[in-house]
Protein backbone atom coordinates (compact mmCIF):
# COMPACT_ATOMS: atom_id res chain seq x y z
CA UNK A 1 0.00 0.00 0.00
CA UNK A 2 1.63 3.12 -0.83
CA UNK A 3 1.34 6.13 1.98
CA UNK A 4 -1.38 8.31 0.13
CA UNK A 5 -0.84 11.82 0.47
CA UNK A 6 -4.65 11.95 0.81
CA UNK A 7 -4.69 9.55 3.86
CA UNK A 8 -3.59 6.22 4.94
CA UNK A 9 -6.30 3.60 5.75
CA UNK A 10 -8.18 4.33 8.87
CA UNK A 11 -7.82 1.84 12.12
CA UNK A 12 -10.35 -0.66 10.97
CA UNK A 13 -9.73 -0.17 7.04
CA UNK A 14 -8.13 -2.44 5.12
CA UNK A 15 -5.91 -1.20 2.51
CA UNK A 16 -6.61 -0.80 -1.13
CA UNK A 17 -5.27 -3.78 -4.06
CA UNK A 18 -5.64 -7.38 -4.12
CA UNK A 19 -3.16 -9.79 -4.52
CA UNK A 20 -2.17 -13.46 -3.64
CA UNK A 21 1.31 -12.49 -2.99
CA UNK A 22 2.45 -12.46 0.40
CA UNK A 23 5.53 -10.85 2.44
CA UNK A 24 7.60 -13.41 3.61
CA UNK A 25 9.59 -13.16 7.35
CA UNK A 26 12.83 -11.02 6.92
CA UNK A 27 15.51 -13.34 5.39
CA UNK A 28 17.10 -15.40 8.35
CA UNK A 29 14.28 -14.69 10.54
CA UNK A 30 12.98 -17.82 13.14
CA UNK A 31 9.35 -18.47 13.33
CA UNK A 32 7.30 -18.28 16.60
CA UNK A 33 8.97 -17.82 19.98
CA UNK A 34 12.44 -17.38 18.43
CA UNK A 35 11.08 -14.49 17.10
CA UNK A 36 10.24 -12.29 19.86
CA UNK A 37 14.27 -12.01 19.52
CA UNK A 38 13.88 -10.69 15.72
CA UNK A 39 12.64 -7.47 16.70
CA UNK A 40 16.46 -6.38 16.86
CA UNK A 41 17.54 -8.38 13.60
CA UNK A 42 19.25 -6.54 11.30
CA UNK A 43 20.88 -7.51 7.42
CA UNK A 44 22.64 -5.68 5.45
CA UNK A 45 20.85 -6.02 1.68
CA UNK A 46 22.73 -5.52 -1.66
CA UNK A 47 20.18 -3.02 -3.23
CA UNK A 48 17.55 -3.87 -5.79
CA UNK A 49 17.26 -7.22 -4.27
CA UNK A 50 13.91 -9.39 -4.55
CA UNK A 51 11.70 -7.60 -1.98
CA UNK A 52 7.87 -7.68 -4.05
CA UNK A 53 4.89 -8.59 -1.95
CA UNK A 54 1.59 -7.58 -3.01
CA UNK A 55 1.21 -3.98 -2.70
CA UNK A 56 -1.59 -4.12 -0.32
CA UNK A 57 0.53 -4.91 1.97
CA UNK A 58 3.33 -2.50 1.55
CA UNK A 59 3.73 1.01 3.41
CA UNK A 60 6.27 3.35 2.07
CA UNK A 61 7.10 6.83 2.96
CA UNK A 62 10.53 9.45 2.64
CA UNK A 63 11.92 9.55 6.17
CA UNK A 64 11.16 12.55 8.67
CA UNK A 65 13.29 14.34 11.29
CA UNK A 66 11.29 17.30 11.48
CA UNK A 67 9.62 18.60 14.86
CA UNK A 68 8.29 22.01 14.27
CA UNK A 69 4.31 20.25 14.76
CA UNK A 70 5.24 19.68 18.17
CA UNK A 71 6.91 22.78 19.34
CA UNK A 72 4.29 24.61 17.95
CA UNK A 73 1.87 22.76 19.95
CA UNK A 74 3.66 23.27 23.20
CA UNK A 75 3.50 26.85 22.43
CA UNK A 76 -0.34 26.81 21.39
CA UNK A 77 -1.62 24.98 24.06
CA UNK A 78 0.62 26.78 26.90
CA UNK A 79 -1.00 30.21 25.56
CA UNK A 80 -4.53 28.46 26.49
CA UNK A 81 -5.37 27.11 23.24
CA UNK A 82 -5.56 24.04 21.49
CA UNK A 83 -3.64 24.38 17.75
CA UNK A 84 -5.24 23.72 14.45
CA UNK A 85 -5.84 20.56 13.55
CA UNK A 86 -4.29 21.31 10.37
CA UNK A 87 -0.99 21.87 11.77
CA UNK A 88 -0.61 18.23 13.66
CA UNK A 89 1.35 15.94 12.25
CA UNK A 90 1.78 12.75 14.52
CA UNK A 91 5.39 11.82 13.33
CA UNK A 92 6.72 15.21 14.34
CA UNK A 93 5.23 14.51 17.66
CA UNK A 94 6.61 11.09 18.41
CA UNK A 95 10.18 12.47 16.39
CA UNK A 96 10.33 15.39 19.37
CA UNK A 97 11.49 12.36 22.24
CA UNK A 98 14.74 9.84 23.04
CA UNK A 99 14.78 6.90 21.69
CA UNK A 100 16.49 3.64 22.68
CA UNK A 101 17.84 2.18 19.12
CA UNK A 102 21.15 0.89 18.73
CA UNK A 103 23.29 2.71 16.68
CA UNK A 104 25.18 1.72 13.54
CA UNK A 105 29.11 2.15 13.30
CA UNK A 106 29.16 3.93 9.68
CA UNK A 107 26.96 5.74 8.18
CA UNK A 108 23.42 5.10 7.32
CA UNK A 109 21.21 3.67 10.05
CA UNK A 110 20.45 1.10 12.61
CA UNK A 111 17.04 -0.65 12.22
CA UNK A 112 14.58 -1.60 15.62
CA UNK A 113 11.52 -3.62 14.95
CA UNK A 114 9.12 -3.87 17.55
CA UNK A 115 5.84 -3.74 19.41
CA UNK A 116 3.04 -4.43 21.65
CA UNK A 117 -0.57 -4.80 22.11
CA UNK A 118 -2.90 -2.16 22.24
CA UNK A 119 -4.72 -1.65 25.11
CA UNK A 120 -8.21 -2.24 25.92
CA UNK A 121 -8.73 -2.65 22.04
CA UNK A 122 -10.38 -5.42 20.27
CA UNK A 123 -8.59 -8.08 20.49
CA UNK A 124 -5.52 -9.01 17.90
CA UNK A 125 -4.85 -5.33 17.71
CA UNK A 126 -1.18 -3.81 18.42
CA UNK A 127 1.12 -1.34 17.74
CA UNK A 128 4.59 -2.03 16.07
CA UNK A 129 6.90 0.52 16.38
CA UNK A 130 10.01 0.97 13.49
CA UNK A 131 12.53 2.57 14.45
CA UNK A 132 15.79 3.92 12.49
CA UNK A 133 18.87 5.59 14.32
CA UNK A 134 22.08 7.19 12.44
CA UNK A 135 25.82 6.97 14.19
CA UNK A 136 26.27 9.96 16.86
CA UNK A 137 28.07 13.07 15.68
CA UNK A 138 31.99 13.12 15.66
CA UNK A 139 33.73 15.07 18.13
CA UNK A 140 33.03 18.93 16.88
CA UNK A 141 37.13 18.86 15.72
CA UNK A 142 36.68 15.82 13.63
CA UNK A 143 33.79 16.79 11.18
CA UNK A 144 33.97 18.81 8.26
CA UNK A 145 33.36 22.53 8.75
CA UNK A 146 30.39 24.02 7.60
CA UNK A 147 29.14 26.94 5.56
CA UNK A 148 26.14 28.35 7.00
CA UNK A 149 23.96 30.91 5.20
CA UNK A 150 21.14 32.64 7.48
CA UNK A 151 18.27 33.81 6.16
CA UNK A 152 16.64 35.87 8.62
CA UNK A 153 13.14 37.50 8.87
CA UNK A 154 12.79 40.80 9.87
CA UNK A 155 9.68 41.60 8.29
CA UNK A 156 6.93 43.90 10.78
CA UNK A 157 5.85 40.85 12.31
CA UNK A 158 8.83 39.60 13.76
CA UNK A 159 8.79 42.39 15.96
CA UNK A 160 6.53 40.43 18.24
CA UNK A 161 8.61 39.10 21.44
CA UNK A 162 9.83 35.92 21.12
CA UNK A 163 10.45 36.50 17.05
CA UNK A 164 13.74 38.72 16.01
CA UNK A 165 14.72 39.20 19.55
CA UNK A 166 14.79 35.60 20.21
CA UNK A 167 16.96 34.79 16.38
CA UNK A 168 19.59 36.99 17.36
CA UNK A 169 20.51 35.78 20.45
CA UNK A 170 20.38 32.62 19.23
CA UNK A 171 22.74 33.57 16.45
CA UNK A 172 25.00 35.41 18.91
CA UNK A 173 25.46 32.18 20.81
CA UNK A 174 25.71 30.48 17.98
CA UNK A 175 28.90 32.89 16.53
CA UNK A 176 30.53 31.98 19.75
CA UNK A 177 29.79 27.82 19.54
CA UNK A 178 31.19 27.70 15.88
CA UNK A 179 34.76 26.59 15.06
CA UNK A 180 37.18 28.75 13.89
CA UNK A 181 37.15 27.17 10.17
CA UNK A 182 33.52 27.63 9.65
CA UNK A 183 31.60 29.92 7.42
CA UNK A 184 28.84 31.94 7.87
CA UNK A 185 26.81 34.49 5.42
CA UNK A 186 23.56 36.63 6.54
CA UNK A 187 20.81 37.67 4.43
CA UNK A 188 18.07 39.73 5.39
CA UNK A 189 14.77 40.01 4.09
CA UNK A 190 11.01 42.09 4.11
CA UNK A 191 9.98 44.04 1.11
CA UNK A 192 13.27 42.79 -0.15
CA UNK A 193 16.41 41.10 0.27
CA UNK A 194 19.68 41.64 1.30
CA UNK A 195 22.84 40.13 1.91
CA UNK A 196 24.38 42.14 5.11
CA UNK A 197 27.85 39.47 5.76
CA UNK A 198 28.83 37.46 2.38
CA UNK A 199 30.41 34.18 3.39
CA UNK A 200 33.32 34.67 6.27
CA UNK A 201 35.62 32.59 8.02
CA UNK A 202 34.35 32.67 11.51
CA UNK A 203 38.51 32.36 12.66
CA UNK A 204 39.06 36.57 13.84
CA UNK A 205 35.57 37.90 12.57
CA UNK A 206 33.83 36.79 15.59
CA UNK A 207 33.04 40.59 16.43
CA UNK A 208 32.41 41.50 12.96
CA UNK A 209 29.84 39.06 12.98
CA UNK A 210 28.09 39.97 16.12
CA UNK A 211 27.99 43.44 15.03
CA UNK A 212 25.71 42.59 12.09
CA UNK A 213 24.06 40.71 14.42
CA UNK A 214 23.19 43.61 16.60
CA UNK A 215 22.25 45.55 13.91
CA UNK A 216 19.23 43.63 12.88
CA UNK A 217 15.82 45.47 13.21
CA UNK A 218 11.98 44.46 12.01
CA UNK A 219 10.91 46.70 8.83
CA UNK A 220 8.41 45.74 6.48
CA UNK A 221 6.36 43.08 4.69
CA UNK A 222 7.59 39.54 4.41
CA UNK A 223 9.24 38.69 0.92
CA UNK A 224 9.70 35.28 1.97
CA UNK A 225 10.68 33.64 -1.95
CA UNK A 226 13.32 36.63 -2.57
CA UNK A 227 15.35 36.23 1.21
CA UNK A 228 15.52 31.99 0.26
CA UNK A 229 16.44 33.07 -3.38
CA UNK A 230 19.41 35.09 -2.57
CA UNK A 231 20.32 33.08 0.36
CA UNK A 232 21.12 30.09 -1.60
CA UNK A 233 22.67 32.72 -4.63
CA UNK A 234 25.27 33.49 -1.17
CA UNK A 235 25.60 30.15 -0.44
CA UNK A 236 26.34 28.75 -3.83
CA UNK A 237 28.75 31.79 -4.26
CA UNK A 238 30.71 30.84 -1.27
CA UNK A 239 30.15 27.16 -1.49
CA UNK A 240 33.30 25.16 0.16
CA UNK A 241 34.59 21.95 -1.20
CA UNK A 242 34.66 19.44 1.86
CA UNK A 243 32.35 21.76 3.50
CA UNK A 244 29.32 20.98 5.03
CA UNK A 245 27.12 23.64 2.75
CA UNK A 246 23.22 24.43 4.35
CA UNK A 247 21.06 27.50 4.40
CA UNK A 248 19.24 27.76 7.80
CA UNK A 249 15.67 29.81 7.72
CA UNK A 250 14.55 32.03 10.54
CA UNK A 251 11.19 33.02 10.00
CA UNK A 252 7.66 32.95 11.22
CA UNK A 253 6.59 31.92 7.94
CA UNK A 254 3.95 34.52 7.03
CA UNK A 255 5.18 35.07 3.85
CA UNK A 256 2.55 38.18 2.04
CA UNK A 257 4.78 39.78 -0.82
CA UNK A 258 6.71 38.40 -3.64
CA UNK A 259 6.27 34.16 -4.20
CA UNK A 260 4.43 33.09 -1.45
CA UNK A 261 3.83 29.43 -2.08
CA UNK A 262 6.34 26.51 -1.75
CA UNK A 263 6.64 25.31 -5.08
CA UNK A 264 7.25 28.35 -6.78
CA UNK A 265 10.16 29.81 -4.38
CA UNK A 266 11.97 25.94 -5.00
CA UNK A 267 11.95 26.40 -8.57
CA UNK A 268 14.06 29.53 -8.50
CA UNK A 269 16.89 27.74 -6.32
CA UNK A 270 16.32 24.30 -7.98
CA UNK A 271 20.09 24.30 -9.34
CA UNK A 272 21.80 25.16 -6.39
CA UNK A 273 19.84 22.37 -4.52
CA UNK A 274 19.79 19.82 -7.51
CA UNK A 275 23.58 20.60 -8.92
CA UNK A 276 25.16 21.87 -5.20
CA UNK A 277 23.75 19.35 -2.48
CA UNK A 278 22.68 22.69 -0.53
CA UNK A 279 20.23 21.56 1.80
CA UNK A 280 17.39 23.45 3.78
CA UNK A 281 17.28 23.97 7.82
CA UNK A 282 13.93 25.79 9.32
CA UNK A 283 13.70 27.18 12.56
CA UNK A 284 10.27 28.50 13.31
CA UNK A 285 9.27 31.22 15.54
CA UNK A 286 6.21 33.60 17.01
CA UNK A 287 2.61 32.73 17.71
CA UNK A 288 1.15 32.72 14.13
CA UNK A 289 3.26 30.77 12.31
CA UNK A 290 3.08 29.74 9.02
CA UNK A 291 3.50 26.13 9.82
CA UNK A 292 2.53 24.42 6.34
CA UNK A 293 4.69 26.84 4.36
CA UNK A 294 8.19 25.88 6.25
CA UNK A 295 6.92 22.27 6.12
CA UNK A 296 6.80 22.17 2.34
CA UNK A 297 10.08 24.14 1.98
CA UNK A 298 12.00 21.98 4.14
CA UNK A 299 10.39 18.69 3.29
CA UNK A 300 10.93 19.67 -0.84
CA UNK A 301 14.22 21.04 0.06
CA UNK A 302 16.02 18.88 0.93
CA UNK A 303 15.94 19.45 4.69
CA UNK A 304 13.93 19.62 8.14
CA UNK A 305 12.29 21.98 10.48
CA UNK A 306 12.32 22.87 13.81
CA UNK A 307 10.26 25.42 15.94
CA UNK A 308 11.70 27.53 18.41
CA UNK A 309 9.61 29.88 21.45
CA UNK A 310 12.04 30.38 24.12
CA UNK A 311 15.48 31.06 25.12
CA UNK A 312 15.68 27.33 26.66
CA UNK A 313 14.31 25.55 23.05
CA UNK A 314 16.79 28.08 21.17
CA UNK A 315 19.67 27.19 22.91
CA UNK A 316 19.44 23.38 22.44
CA UNK A 317 18.57 24.25 18.84
CA UNK A 318 21.34 26.22 17.82
CA UNK A 319 24.19 25.08 20.58
CA UNK A 320 23.38 21.69 21.10
CA UNK A 321 22.20 20.26 17.81
CA UNK A 322 23.04 22.53 14.49
CA UNK A 323 27.20 23.00 15.28
CA UNK A 324 27.42 18.86 15.83
CA UNK A 325 24.80 18.26 13.21
CA UNK A 326 25.54 20.31 9.85
CA UNK A 327 26.58 16.87 8.00
CA UNK A 328 25.28 13.89 6.92
CA UNK A 329 24.51 10.33 7.58
CA UNK A 330 21.95 9.58 4.36
CA UNK A 331 20.79 11.54 1.60
CA UNK A 332 17.57 10.73 0.27
CA UNK A 333 16.49 8.24 2.71
CA UNK A 334 13.21 6.13 2.09
CA UNK A 335 11.98 3.76 4.31
CA UNK A 336 9.06 0.66 3.34
CA UNK A 337 7.67 -1.99 5.50
CA UNK A 338 6.21 -4.97 4.34
CA UNK A 339 3.52 -6.79 6.47
CA UNK A 340 2.89 -10.66 6.10
CA UNK A 341 -0.62 -11.39 4.93
CA UNK A 342 -0.77 -14.21 6.15
CA UNK A 343 0.07 -12.64 10.25
CA UNK A 344 -1.89 -9.20 9.28
CA UNK A 345 -5.28 -8.38 8.19
CA UNK A 346 -4.85 -4.68 8.05
CA UNK A 347 -2.06 -1.82 9.31
CA UNK A 348 -2.37 1.95 9.30
CA UNK A 349 0.69 4.10 9.70
CA UNK A 350 -0.09 6.92 12.43
CA UNK A 351 1.22 10.29 10.51
CA UNK A 352 3.65 11.02 7.37
CA UNK A 353 0.84 11.26 5.28
CA UNK A 354 2.87 14.74 3.71
CA UNK A 355 5.88 12.18 3.12
CA UNK A 356 4.02 9.43 1.06
CA UNK A 357 6.08 7.35 -1.90
CA UNK A 358 4.48 5.29 -4.00
CA UNK A 359 5.73 1.97 -3.04
CA UNK A 360 7.33 1.31 -7.34
CA UNK A 361 9.29 4.31 -6.27
CA UNK A 362 11.38 2.89 -3.52
CA UNK A 363 14.28 1.97 -5.11
CA UNK A 364 13.97 4.71 -8.06
CA UNK A 365 17.20 7.33 -6.39
CA UNK A 366 15.51 9.93 -8.91
CA UNK A 367 12.85 10.34 -6.38
CA UNK A 368 12.86 12.28 -3.90
CA UNK A 369 13.92 10.82 0.00
CA UNK A 370 14.69 12.89 3.63
CA UNK A 371 17.91 13.97 4.29
CA UNK A 372 19.49 12.86 8.20
CA UNK A 373 22.07 13.94 9.87
CA UNK A 374 24.58 11.99 12.87
CA UNK A 375 22.43 10.84 16.48
CA UNK A 376 19.20 11.05 14.37
CA UNK A 377 16.41 8.37 15.30
CA UNK A 378 13.12 8.13 13.15
CA UNK A 379 10.48 6.32 14.53
CA UNK A 380 7.04 5.34 12.67
CA UNK A 381 4.30 3.85 14.38
CA UNK A 382 1.65 1.35 12.93
CA UNK A 383 -1.68 0.18 14.14
CA UNK A 384 -1.59 -3.36 12.80
CA UNK A 385 -4.58 -5.49 13.17
CA UNK A 386 -3.57 -9.32 13.32
CA UNK A 387 -5.12 -12.30 12.08
CA UNK A 388 -7.07 -14.82 14.78
CA UNK A 389 -3.58 -17.09 16.19
CA UNK A 390 -1.74 -15.28 13.88
CA UNK A 391 2.08 -16.33 14.05
CA UNK A 392 5.89 -16.08 12.92
CA UNK A 393 6.48 -13.20 10.37
CA UNK A 394 4.56 -9.73 11.10
CA UNK A 395 6.93 -7.24 9.42
CA UNK A 396 10.01 -6.46 7.79
CA UNK A 397 11.20 -2.75 7.44
CA UNK A 398 13.67 -2.02 5.00
CA UNK A 399 15.31 1.87 4.46
CA UNK A 400 17.31 2.57 1.44
CA UNK A 401 19.52 5.76 1.35
CA UNK A 402 22.57 7.24 -0.61
CA UNK A 403 26.04 7.62 0.86
CA UNK A 404 26.26 11.36 1.32
CA UNK A 405 29.67 11.22 -0.05
CA UNK A 406 29.50 8.97 -3.35
CA UNK A 407 25.67 8.49 -3.82
CA UNK A 408 25.91 5.17 -4.16
CA UNK A 409 22.50 3.06 -2.83
CA UNK A 410 22.27 1.08 0.77
CA UNK A 411 20.19 -0.60 2.39
CA UNK A 412 19.31 -2.70 6.08
CA UNK A 413 16.42 -4.29 7.12
CA UNK A 414 14.73 -5.62 10.49
CA UNK A 415 11.80 -7.79 11.36
CA UNK A 416 9.35 -8.34 13.91
CA UNK A 417 7.49 -12.01 14.49
CA UNK A 418 3.63 -12.47 16.28
CA UNK A 419 5.28 -13.03 19.57
CA UNK A 420 7.38 -9.46 20.00
CA UNK A 421 4.67 -7.95 19.45
CA UNK A 422 1.91 -9.48 22.34
CA UNK A 423 2.67 -7.88 25.28
CA UNK A 424 0.74 -5.18 26.75
CA UNK A 425 1.72 -1.55 26.42
CA UNK A 426 1.05 -0.29 29.35
CA UNK A 427 3.69 -1.90 32.21
CA UNK A 428 5.08 -4.26 29.84
CA UNK A 429 6.44 -2.89 26.56
CA UNK A 430 9.74 -1.42 27.00
CA UNK A 431 9.44 2.17 28.17
CA UNK A 432 10.51 4.34 25.51
CA UNK A 433 7.69 2.74 23.15
CA UNK A 434 5.59 3.74 25.88
CA UNK A 435 6.13 7.36 25.46
CA UNK A 436 5.98 7.15 21.50
CA UNK A 437 2.33 5.60 22.09
CA UNK A 438 1.18 8.49 24.54
CA UNK A 439 2.89 10.75 21.97
CA UNK A 440 1.06 9.19 19.00
CA UNK A 441 -2.59 9.26 21.06
CA UNK A 442 -1.93 12.76 22.05
CA UNK A 443 -1.33 14.11 18.19
CA UNK A 444 -4.37 12.13 16.92
CA UNK A 445 -6.42 13.28 19.60
CA UNK A 446 -5.72 17.04 18.42
CA UNK A 447 -5.87 16.48 15.25
CA UNK A 448 -9.27 15.05 15.56
CA UNK A 449 -10.29 18.02 17.13
CA UNK A 450 -11.99 20.96 15.13
CA UNK A 451 -12.27 24.50 15.51
CA UNK A 452 -15.54 24.14 16.91
CA UNK A 453 -14.64 21.40 19.13
CA UNK A 454 -15.99 18.56 17.09
CA UNK A 455 -14.77 15.47 18.77
CA UNK A 456 -16.02 12.86 16.26
CA UNK A 457 -12.40 11.30 15.39
CA UNK A 458 -11.13 11.30 18.57
CA UNK A 459 -9.85 7.75 19.23
CA UNK A 460 -9.52 6.58 16.33
CA UNK A 461 -6.77 4.58 17.33
CA UNK A 462 -7.22 1.48 18.57
CA UNK A 463 -6.91 1.16 22.81
CA UNK A 464 -6.89 5.48 22.59
CA UNK A 465 -7.10 6.62 26.01
CA UNK A 466 -8.77 9.84 27.14
CA UNK A 467 -6.79 12.60 28.08
CA UNK A 468 -6.64 11.97 31.58
CA UNK A 469 -5.61 8.77 31.48
CA UNK A 470 -2.98 9.80 28.74
CA UNK A 471 -1.32 12.79 30.90
CA UNK A 472 -1.01 10.18 34.30
CA UNK A 473 0.46 7.56 32.06
CA UNK A 474 2.87 10.27 30.79
CA UNK A 475 3.52 11.73 34.24
CA UNK A 476 4.31 7.69 35.09
CA UNK A 477 6.83 7.23 32.68
CA UNK A 478 8.29 10.86 33.07
CA UNK A 479 8.60 10.38 36.80
CA UNK A 480 10.34 6.54 36.38
CA UNK A 481 12.82 7.71 33.13
CA UNK A 482 13.89 11.14 35.25
CA UNK A 483 12.84 13.13 31.62
CA UNK A 484 11.84 16.43 31.71
CA UNK A 485 10.98 16.13 28.08
CA UNK A 486 8.04 13.71 28.63
CA UNK A 487 7.12 15.55 31.84
CA UNK A 488 6.40 18.33 29.39
CA UNK A 489 4.65 15.92 27.20
CA UNK A 490 2.20 15.15 30.24
CA UNK A 491 1.99 19.10 31.21
CA UNK A 492 0.81 19.26 27.57
CA UNK A 493 -1.64 16.73 27.76
CA UNK A 494 -3.28 18.64 30.88
CA UNK A 495 -3.08 21.87 29.06
CA UNK A 496 -5.42 20.30 25.89
CA UNK A 497 -7.86 18.79 28.23
CA UNK A 498 -8.74 21.67 29.70
CA UNK A 499 -8.22 23.70 27.09
CA UNK A 500 -11.36 21.65 25.48
CA UNK A 501 -13.22 21.79 28.47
Amino acid sequence: MSHKADGPARAGEPGTGAGPGAAGPADGAEQGEGQREGERKQQDKEPGGDFAPEPDYLSTFALDVDTASYGYALRTLGEGRLPDPGTVRPEEFVNSFRQDYPRPEGDGFSVTVDGAAAPGADDDWSLVRVGLATRQADHAGQRPPAALTFVIDISGSMAERGRLDLVKESLGILTDELRGDDSIALVTFSATAETRLPMTRVGDNRSRIHHVIEELEPAASTNLGAGVENGYAEAVDGLRSGATNRVVLLSDALANTGDTQADAILERIAEARTEHGVTLFGVGVGSDYGDALMEQLADRGDGHTTYVSDREQARKVFVDQLPMNVELRARDAKAQVAFDREAVERFRLIGYENRAVADEDFRDDRVDGGEVGPGHTVTALYAVKLRPGASGAVAKATVRWLDPETRAPRERSGSVGAKAVDSRLWGDAKPRLQVTAVAAYFAEALRGESADGDRASYGALPGAPDLAELEARARTLAASAEDESVKELAEAIGQANRARG
